[in-house]
């Protein structure tokens, strides 16, 4: 939880993805996969140095992971001019959600992020966010 905490603050790493070009590279990502029929797709955020989604998987997790990574790294790297170089973390964290009050719970918790880390006062106004469709 304090990682968790020290992300949305922004406080910490690189944050690349606060590039409207860059955040849109990750946006675009996560909505092609849904478009693809990996996942369904329920809620997601690009904060300035990370990515929350919310999906339910229809193949290997690993595949989807894979997918987002590598497609919006390939994207955001040739804006920043920063061809072969690693754009994400390897690791990924992942829960299981197993009931309907703690999915309710995980999906504010996304939507609401940019509002907790004091970059909009409502989860509709940040523009890299389901909450904005």
């Amino acid at each position: 939880m304090a990682a968790d905490l020290e992300m949305d603050a922004a406080a910490t790493g690189p944050c690349w993805l606060s590039d409207a070009k860059i955040a849109g590279c990750v946006e675009t990502a996560i909505e092609r996969g849904a478009d693809l029929g990996q996942y369904v797709l329920h809620a997601y955020v690009v904060m300035p140095n990370h990515v929350h989604v919310l999906l339910e998987p229809l193949v290997p997790l690993r595949k989807i992971t894979s997918g987002i990574k590598g497609v919006s790294a390939r994207d955001a790297n040739a804006v920043l001019a920063r061809a072969g170089k690693a754009f994400w973390q390897e690791e990924s964290f992942d829960h299981w959600i197993r009931n309907g009050s703690q999915f309710e719970k995980i999906r504010a918790y996304i939507e609401r992020n940019p509002v907790k880390a004091g970059l909009v006062t409502k989860p509709e106004h940040w523009r890299w966010s389901s909450a904005h469709k």
